[in-house]
């Protein structure tokens, strides 16, 4: 942070002109009306630093550091002062030169070339000093440097042409200058602008804006100098109107000005404003010199923030139910989860009936730990019709889960989800997470039950050729059939051999393939058992018939593999269409709340909502039928 900065230095030049302008007869200006400046001022972590010019002070007395006082709001601070020296503040400095024809008549480039010489040749070495040559246009510029020789050779090359674009130049100065520090400009001109494309109120805003201090030095030219005013009084510069004759003496008074610059520093007061009077007052030649400037210190250290106590979404009532829910929900899940492994209805029946015991003693599963109480008691809650439909669906994806097994599991989910949704972002999301939660398994399963239902239907073709196969080399059906579990994959090895297994508890043949069609629910696989139920009622060739069967199969499979391939752009622009929306507002729910909000919280946002789900309904029904063709 940087404040009003308005480097003086070139008040005690003013004074030395004075001094050359009174030997060769022209009248003096004053200059030098105030002793001491405040040149520039920054903080940063609550530590305030300025730069105080002290060449002001009458007859050259030396100015003791020591005595060095500060005050803001009329109150007096802690502080400490030195001389200025290489790396407290930064400081640059840039040389606007003319560079027109105009400044060949009397030897006026030659006097300012020596003098810019002068000045590069007296100023301390920490000073970073650029150059900006200008005539009808921007000749030669040199970025700010601390190699002050490097600018003296470029001010050796330099080259004078037509016209004079003085505001050009000083805009290109405010470019090089930079953001740091204190910052100046001198310029150097004999004549008023003619070629500029910008104007003076623009270089003169931009330097206000920036905090560039901006000091003028008119050869010979009143009118100049009235003109440029405005600009110097406004960055806290000044225009010196001066003769050839003097511009040594002006220049280099400039350089000895720098090098007596002070550096202040003190705490900034904690109860201070961010902007208040500051005074800075020292003693010299027996006389106190003080300047005062109201100026921005920054901003104090805010204290942090206190939380303060809200109110709750809902009541203590509310929340105990949702941890008791929580709790169940956690330990059903926890239960299914890490219980061991599962094992079907059916094999627990079999384990059941064949004694099956674990170390030499025999070990009940049905209660006795809370796994199994808990499933338990989700199986009496139970009917046998919904028992039935789950677990149909759990044998056709391949899930080793029982019915009760998988609710328990399905609600730990739902409450999960649901009380995850209340705690992040309240009500809402408790109902969105109910609903995801409810639905999303059920989707899963039924994602699983179709790829392995495919797989089933694309095995079928194999698996009817090597029955055909068992068949006409002497195997009954049965055996034909455990050839299959044998050399098959899965699922249809597995299936199969849960058919063979029922077989041999004496179900028929038959009857324990149509349940396995009923499990996967292929209905190739259906008229397959009703072939084979035909064949041995009514006698035939089962291995031709087999045979007949397993090519028609994969004619059929080779045409739905290539209706669904012709349809799979369709289907994947239904997809994305439809799962486009509901991402989007997910996402916006996360990242953006408020600005969705409205459709949850206001009636026509609801409304909208409503409609919203109906066509997208509407749309996705359409984009399914679309793309679906049945083979």
């Amino acid at each position: 942070m940087s404040s009003r900065q308005t480097p003086r230095a070139a008040r005690v030049a003013a004074a030395l002109v004075a001094g050359g302008l009174f030997a060769l007869g022209v009248a003096s200006p004053s200059h030098a009306e105030d002793e001491v400046n405040i040149d520039h001022l920054e903080s940063a972590d609550g530590v305030v630093s300025l730069v105080l010019a002290v060449d002001g002070v009458p007859d050259g007395a030396a100015v003791d550091p020591a005595t060095v006082r500060v005050e803001i709001d009329g109150r007096a601070v802690e502080s400490s002062a030195k001389v200025i020296s290489a790396g407290d503040v930064e400081r640059t400095t840039v040389l606007v030169l003319d560079a027109s024809n105009s400044m060949l008549q009397g030897g006026k480039f030659t006097a300012a070339k020596e003098a810019v010489d002068a000045f590069l040749a007296a100023a301390p070495a920490d000073i970073r000093i650029g150059l900006v040559a200008f005539a009808g246009d921007i000749g030669e510029v040199i970025e700010p440097t601390v190699d002050h020789d490097s600018v003296r050779a470029a001010l050796a090359d330099i080259e004078l042409r037509k016209g004079t674009s003085v505001y050009d130049g000083i805009g290109e100065g405010l470019d090089l200058v930079g953001t740091e520090g204190s910052r100046s400009l001198l310029v150097l001109s004999d004549g008023g602008d003619t070629n500029s494309a910008t104007t003076l109120d623009v270089v003169t805003t931009d330097a206000q804006d920036e905090g560039v201090v901006v000091d003028v030095v008119s050869l010979a030219n009143p009118k100049n100098a009235a003109t440029m005013s405005d600009l110097a009084d406004s960055t806290g510069g000044q225009v010196i109107p001066a003769e050839q004759g003097a511009l040594g003496a002006v220049f280099s008074a400039q350089a000895d000005a720098l090098a007596q610059q002070l550096v202040v520093t003190f705490d900034r007061p904690e109860d201070a404003a961010d902007e208040v009077n500051l005074g800075v007052t020292v003693d010299a030649g027996g006389a106190s010199f003080t300047d005062s400037a109201f100026v921005s210190i920054g901003a104090a250290e805010s204290a942090p923030d206190i939380v303060k106590s809200g109110k709750s979404l809902v009541g203590t009532p509310g929340m105990l139910g949702g941890a008791l829910a929580l709790a169940l929900g956690l330990a059903g899940l926890l239960a299914v989860v890490i219980g061991g492994p599962n094992k079907s209805s059916a094999d627990r029946r079999l384990d059941a009936y064949f004694g099956e015991k674990k170390g030499g003693k025999g070990k009940s599963t049905g209660g006795t730990d809370l796994r199994g109480s808990a499933v338990a008691l989700t199986d009496k809650a139970l009917s046998a019709d919904l028992e039935t439909r789950v677990s149909q669906r759990l044998a056709g994806a391949g899930s080793a889960l029982t019915a009760a097994e998988w609710l328990l599991l399905h609600a730990g989910i739902a409450i999960g989800v649901a009380v995850l949704g209340f705690v992040y972002r309240g009500l809402v999301f408790a109902v969105l997470g109910l609903v995801v939660g409810v639905i999303g398994p059920w989707i899963y399963l039924k994602i699983r039950h179709s790829r392995r239902l495919n797989k089933f239907n694309g095995q079928l073709a194999e698996t009817l050729g090597l029955m055909a196969g068992g068949l006409q080399a002497g195997l009954s059906l049965p055996q034909a059939v455990d050839s299959v579990v044998r050399e098959g994959s899965e699922p249809m090895a597995g299936e199969l051999r849960r058919a063979l297994i029922e077989q041999r508890l004496g179900v028929d043949i038959t009857d324990a393939l149509d349940g396995v069609g009923r499990r996967m629910d292929s209905e190739d696989f259906d008229w397959i058992v009703m072939a084979i139920r035909i064949q041995r009622e009514v006698g035939g060739n089962l291995a031709e018939i087999l045979h007949t069967v397993s090519d028609t199969l994969r004619e059929r499979e080779y045409l739905r593999r290539q209706v669904k391939a012709l349809s799979a752009e369709g289907r994947l622009s239904g997809y994305i269409l439809v799962g486009l929306p509901p991402i989007i507002g997910l996402y916006m729910m996360l990242v953006n709340p408020d600005y969705i909000g409205v459709l949850f919280t206001t009636l026509p946002g609801l409304i909208l909502l409503g409609v919203a789900g109906v066509l997208l309904a509407i749309g996705s029904f359409a984009m399914a039928k679309l793309a679906k063709v049945t083979v």
